[in-house]
């Protein structure tokens, strides 16, 4: 068996899951979370689906930046300066800057 894909997201812990706002569309594709907004309701919702979806074929984190940034991610940032919420996939920073279900996934698939 390959190895898992990894799946990091990175951010506050009390900030918003995305730059939009938390609405009845749920245009994330997540639903256990709403209606918090909340980057870690929206981690535990995502992780529950993508292990669904995927079991071990991937694994998934959330790292919190509120306590210090760890060393690999302040590189990220003085590089790419992408946005939070930060996602990663396979030590790749992918330029969705939100937790978006589907994109999330989009991502995932080129590794599979």
């Amino acid at each position: 068996m390959a190895e898992p894909i990894q799946i990091e997201i990175v951010g506050f812990e009390n900030a918003e899951c995305s730059p939009f706002p938390c609405n009845d569309e749920r245009t994330c594709g997540l639903t256990d979370c709403y209606p918090t907004g909340k980057l870690t309701m929206a981690f535990d919702s995502l992780k529950k689906v993508l292990e669904q979806l995927y079991g071990n074929r991937i694994t998934i984190k959330l790292t919190l930046l509120d306590n210090g940034t760890p060393d690999y991610i302040k590189k990220i940032i003085e590089i790419q300066y992408p946005a939070l919420p930060m996602v990663i996939v396979n030590s790749k920073v992918t330029p969705i800057g939100r937790i978006a279900l589907d994109r999330i996934k989009n991502e995932i698939e080129k590794f599979l």
